[in-house]
């Protein structure tokens, strides 16, 4: 495994931590005026899904995982697993479903996902940043006191609901995007 320096860690890495895989999920480095530069890391643990936070030395080293990231297609839920295909080879791999946490409500047969693996299992998902959707319930536009953009919701073919402006109605395709889940514009 490839070794970096502590300084040098970056959040959406995989490193190992005492000998577990972890998902950094916030980096903070610190250089004070006297003394030598830190690192405050973030991270969760991809198997134990236990949240840590551990200071490293910015010169200490850190073992870097070596992931491997592969496109695939989802295809569907099957209680508590997602199933993916790769479109190259046809496989299809079952990724548990908490690895995609709150982004199942995003997800369409026509949507990319990279999955991560780690020792040939599945340890993380990473969607495109923005998903087109369409929208399959809008209430009519009412003119009333509005200060600032005028809102309503809207729900989409996928369940979720969004926050959209007035002149969005049924069977129009949303741009969304996937980290903050809003509206960002008509497709």
């Amino acid at each position: 495994m490839p070794e970096i320096k502590a300084g040098n860690i970056r959040k959406g890495m995989y490193i190992l931590f005492k000998n577990q895989p972890f998902l950094v999920t916030k980096t903070d480095f610190m250089s004070p005026g006297k003394g030598s530069a830190f690192m405050r890391v973030k991270m969760r643990g991809v198997k134990s899904e236990a949240t840590q936070e551990f200071t490293y030395k910015s010169t200490e080293s850190v073992e870097q995982l070596d992931i491997s990231s592969v496109e695939m297609q989802y295809l569907y839920e099957d209680g508590s697993v997602v199933v993916f295909m790769n479109p190259r080879d046809y496989d299809q791999v079952e990724v548990p479903r908490k690895l995609l946490e709150d982004k199942l409500d995003l997800l369409t047969p026509d949507v990319k996902v990279y999955i991560m693996f780690y020792d040939d299992e599945a340890i993380g998902a990473s969607l495109p940043p923005k998903v087109t959707l369409e929208v399959v319930e809008a209430e009519e536009a009412v003119a009333g006191n509005t200060v600032g953009q005028a809102r309503k919701e809207v729900k989409l073919e996928t369940g979720l609901l969004v926050q959209a402006p007035l002149f969005v109605k049924k069977g129009d395709k949303l741009i969304i995007d996937t980290d903050s889940k809003t509206y960002v514009s008509r497709g």
